[in-house]
């Protein structure tokens, strides 16, 4: 294996856990302070920032952000992201250590499926697969736009059906995947530079549907399915729009099981806890 790709999967590694601590610790904040709403900004932005324990995980989050940057001009997205969506089974062991909670049946067969889909990952890039192309202009925008229009759906079915700390998580993790996606096409630099608006733009509304997730329900649902979703997507791009090649044979088909393992690791962790926290002053029927 190429000292290139390693360095860029130690970093990706780094990445996946310090986002995922930066997720219960924003969750932890967020949770204890005052209903915020996406109607009142500024007003929310600064609840935020005035909190110490919420500032303490965006910082942290930042440096996930630049670890994860780093990773991408180094490695595969495809293979980045598989060992970023094995960062929420592995916080959710450690929380259960330091003993934050006891874990739920389900929970723990998280864990055990995403370590194992990690270790997997690991097996199969004795033969690393390509760093894939810069991808057709129009396959690009297709799936950025795509992937906006389901976040936008997925909050009007939770509107609908009270289940607004499912969809806010949903619809960060879809936003935050076209984030990680404008990520890796920025890497590329020359005219992809472009693609630092859509960075921000997912990032942005990503980080404050989390927030308002955050005080409806639990870190592991509501960070969990953003999670699923902010990796297993851009996997899906990788291949799909950036074409980014598996090896074949034995090593390939593990991969693809490594990917799958990760994913469903997650799904268990992001089983609701019950019915969504109602935080003080929502809005009925609205985004808080």
């Amino acid at each position: 294996m190429h000292l290139r790709l390693i360095l860029g999967l130690i970093l990706a590694a780094a990445a996946a856990t310090l986002t995922n601590l930066a997720y219960s610790q924003e969750h932890d904040a967020a949770a204890s302070l005052p209903a915020l709403s996406l109607r009142r900004p500024l007003h929310s932005l600064a609840l935020l920032v005035g909190d110490r324990g919420w500032m303490r995980g965006f910082a942290m989050e930042a440096g996930g952000f630049l670890c994860y940057a780093a990773a991408l001009a180094l490695a595969p997205l495809a293979l980045v992201q598989g060992v970023g969506a094995g960062g929420i089974g592995v916080l959710a062991y450690v929380s259960a250590k330091m003993g934050r909670r006891r874990m739920r049946g389900h929970e723990s067969a998280g864990v055990v499926i995403s370590v194992a889909g990690l270790a997997m990952l690991g097996v199969s890039l004795q033969r690393a697969g390509t760093t894939g192309g810069h991808g057709a202009l129009a396959g690009i925008l297709a799936w950025i736009g795509a992937s906006a229009a389901a976040a936008a759906a997925v909050l009007a079915v939770g509107r609908r059906r009270g289940g607004l700390a499912v969809a806010q998580g949903c619809a960060g993790g879809l936003l935050f995947s076209i984030g990680d996606f404008s990520t890796k096409l920025a890497t590329q630099g020359g005219a992809h530079l472009a693609f630092i608006v859509t960075l921000l733009a997912g990032y942005g509304l990503g980080t404050s549907l989390l927030q308002l997730g955050y005080q409806r329900g639990g870190a592991l649902t509501v960070a969990g399915l953003a999670t699923l979703l902010t990796n297993a997507l851009p996997i899906l791009a990788g291949t799909i729009v950036l074409g980014e090649g598996v090896p074949s044979g034995a090593l390939g088909a593990l991969r693809i099981l490594a990917f799958l393992a990760v994913c469903a690791g997650a799904v268990l962790l992001a089983a609701p806890e019950g019915r969504d926290r109602q935080g003080a002053g929502a809005a009925a029927g609205g985004l808080r």
